[in-house]
Formats: structure tokens, C-alpha cells, sequence
């Protein structure tokens, strides 16, 4: 029975991969790879900067939710404060799930992912103001394992799949990640 409530705490931790990752390198050493920049090639209007600065925002609240995520998952900490800093519901409280589940468990990430997001739409005239993200997450690298003695758990391998996140602007300003999906089905 542990075994199957494991099986499927990884499942939802894998599915939360673009939704959470949660990872310390085996070397003690974290990693992650910054979202690339928004090119600027022209002239630009004022609906331009605001898109821009919509999409740099968003990639950065991501880059942050990545971070904030592995560094909870490592800490086994479902209440790091930084979590909250990049991440809204329903997508915070899915996350904190999540790491606790695999805490109780027994369980911690370990390993390094890739990451190479970009922006797929933009609306800021939608209320609130939010931007779609899709990213290529290579979790090959990136592990569930016991935390007595890092032997893999079964069934949490990883792999290259899409993952979608979206961005929401808040009535306070900040742009927060929170949405996101792991495309199992989906190899990139």
C-alpha cells in the first residue's frame, strides 16, 4: 500500500513538474536555467513596452517558481516563504500538497531539470492581465527518491515533456505562476 501511495505522490509530483519542481543536485549544487530574454528589435508604442515588460515579469515570476519550488522540495519545506513570492492558487497550494505528500512519504526530489520556456500569449486587456508560458522541461536528470537512502522511487522516472504555465498579473502588481500543467502525453 505505501508503495502505491508513493507511486502516485510521485505521479503528482511529476505532473507538477512544470507546476513544481522540486529538485536539489546530487552535488549539493542547484541549478537553474534562466528563462531567455525578449528580443527587442524596433521601434517600439507603448502597448509594446507594457507587452514586453508583461513577458519579462512572467518569465521571471517562473524562473523564480522553478527555484522556489526545487529549493522547497529539497528542504521538504511546503511553507518556504518563497513559494508565495512567485506562485498563486491554485497552483501554491497544488505545490505545498504535493511536497508535504512527499515528506510524509518518506520522499525528496534530487537531480537537475532543463528549462527553455518562451511566451505563447499575451492579454492584457483580459481581466486580470495574464500570460501563457510553454516550456520543453527535460526531467531526465530529475529524481523522486527515499530520503533514508536515495534509492529511486518506482515509477517516478522523468523525461522531455511539454509543460504550460500561466502567469496573472495581481491587483498588487506582481505577476504570479498560477497554472500549470506537465504534458505527459506530450514528449518535446
Amino acid at each position: 500500500m505505501r508503495g502505491r501511495q508513493l507511486r502516485r505522490a510521485a505521479i503528482c509530483l511529476l505532473v507538477g513538474v512544470a507546476a513544481m519542481p522540486i529538485t536539489a543536485c546530487a552535488s549539493g549544487r542547484e541549478t537553474v536555467e534562466r528563462p531567455t530574454e525578449v528580443r527587442d528589435n524596433g521601434p517600439r508604442t507603448d502597448s509594446d513596452v507594457e507587452r514586453r515588460a508583461a513577458e519579462k515579469a512572467a518569465l521571471d515570476a517562473y524562473s523564480g517558481y522553478l527555484a522556489a519550488s526545487r529549493t522547497a522540495g529539497l528542504r521538504s519545506d511546503p511553507r518556504l516563504p518563497e513559494l508565495s513570492r512567485f506562485l498563486g492558487d491554485p497552483l501554491l497550494t497544488r505545490v505545498r500538497v504535493s511536497i508535504r505528500e512527499a515528506k510524509e512519504h518518506g520522499a525528496m526530489r534530487t537531480g537537475t531539470f532543463k528549462s527553455d520556456p518562451t511566451v505563447t500569449a499575451v492579454s492584457l486587456d483580459a481581466k486580470p492581465a495574464t500570460v501563457e508560458i510553454q516550456d520543453c522541461l527535460d526531467t531526465t536528470g530529475y529524481r523522486l527518491v527515499y530520503a533514508k537512502d536515495k534509492r529511486s522511487v518506482p515509477g517516478s522516472g522523468g523525461g522531455r515533456h511539454l509543460s504550460t504555465a500561466t502567469a496573472t498579473r495581481y491587483p498588487d502588481g506582481r505577476w504570479l505562476i498560477n497554472y500549470g500543467t506537465t504534458h505527459r502525453d506530450q514528449p518535446c
